[in-house]
């Protein structure tokens, strides 16, 4: 706790002069570290990898995306919007300017340790405002990379704040803070919640990208090869830990059967292997409690009546030590309004579904 109110008055202390500068000089500090990002993108990506789990390439997309997101918003420097908008009365305008909130706090989910610290951290400081960030603890290493490249590029002292440790310290710590002035976090719905509360107590702005059900819906007359191939992709990149994933298919009547047996075919031609293998496709999940929350969760629809086509458990063989493996997924004869059609799972299990034939 102490640490995180250190980070959040070095932080308020920096951000005058950081919002001082010109945006213009603001964006060249951005692009220097989204430079360095890319000159160690393979240490940065085996660290994902180590610390998360995510196949190795896809850990480099990530810090791919990573440095993007960094470049993406320095080009807003000339693009800062401000209005002149007309008066009710003569000789008189109306300016609306735009100015930094202050002290951003910014909590950062296990899934994307990476790319989100960058997502987060980017448009707070090309509109001038400072970051005490909070890694989450199963993957703080990943934020304290990126620590050093922030004071390597010659981002001033205090400006950007890397905190790790519970959420139930540091994250309480800086969502109930007065002198924090917006919060920013991804992750879960109580999670987000527990952040409202907090925050209400001072008005605190906050800005939550919380979990999900999204649906890949297939209509009859879709190309079935390119549906199956996005469904796939949609569902177990990252072994199904990413908040717009595929979390329950549904598929119009007349090519539900079709669909789904290519789908199954396609899962079951997916290498699950060692994570820093180039040619793995799925990897372990992050920790034992998700894991095992996955497997509660297939054996609750089983126990509802859904079969499933392949896997439905952990998986028997994994191909490396160690690790939390669980074997992908299909489950179908599900009811609409079965658990696992309405909870988020945040692992590599589809529910199919089979819809009318016109809507």
């Amino acid at each position: 706790m102490g640490q995180a109110m250190e980070a959040i008055a070095a932080a308020k202390a920096a951000q005058p002069a950081w919002a001082a500068h010109a945006p213009i000089e603001r964006a060249r500090l951005m692009r220097e570290v989204s430079r360095l990002i890319r000159r160690d993108a393979e240490h940065l990506a085996e660290l994902v990898v180590r610390e998360q789990g995510k196949p190795i390439k896809e850990a480099r997309g990530e810090i791919a995306g990573a440095a993007e997101f960094i470049d993406y918003f320095a080009e807003f420097a000339r693009r800062l919007p401000g209005e002149i908008l007309p008066s009710d009365h003569a000789g008189e305008q109306i300016w609306v300017r735009r100015s930094p909130v202050g002290v951003v706090a910014a909590i950062i989910p296990w899934n994307y340790p990476a790319a989100l610290i960058c997502r987060k951290v980017a448009p707070a400081l090309i509109t001038g405002n400072a970051v005490v960030v909070k890694p989450h603890e199963m993957t703080p290493l990943s934020g304290l990379a990126m620590a050093r490249l922030f004071v390597e590029a010659g981002v001033p002292a205090g400006l950007i704040n890397i905190v790790t440790g519970a959420g139930e310290v540091i994250g309480e710590t800086l969502t109930s803070s007065p002198d924090v002035n917006l919060v920013t976090m991804t992750g879960s719905v109580p999670v987000g919640r527990r952040i409202m509360a907090n925050a209400s107590a001072n008005l605190t702005t906050v800005s939550l990208e919380l979990g999900g059900k999204a649906a890949f819906i297939v209509m009859s007359d879709a190309d079935l090869y390119l549906a199956v191939q996005s469904a796939v992709t949609s569902r177990f990149m990252n072994c199904g830990q990413t908040c717009i994933c595929n979390e329950r298919t549904l598929v119009q009547r007349p090519v539900y059967d079709a669909f789904v047996e290519r789908f199954v075919a396609a899962t079951q031609a997916l290498k699950i292997g060692d994570p820093l293998s180039p040619d793995t496709d799925i990897g372990p999940k992050v920790s034992e409690e998700e894991c095992a929350k996955v497997e509660r969760m297939v054996q609750n629809a089983l126990s509802q009546g859904a079969r499933a086509l392949i896997g439905g458990g952990r998986l028997e063989n994994p191909p490396t030590e160690g690790g939390f493996w669980f074997d992908p997924t299909v489950l179908v004869d599900m009811a609409p309004d079965a658990d696992i059609m309405r909870n988020e799972i945040f692992g590599p299990v589809v529910p199919s579904g089979e819809t009318r034939e016109s809507w």
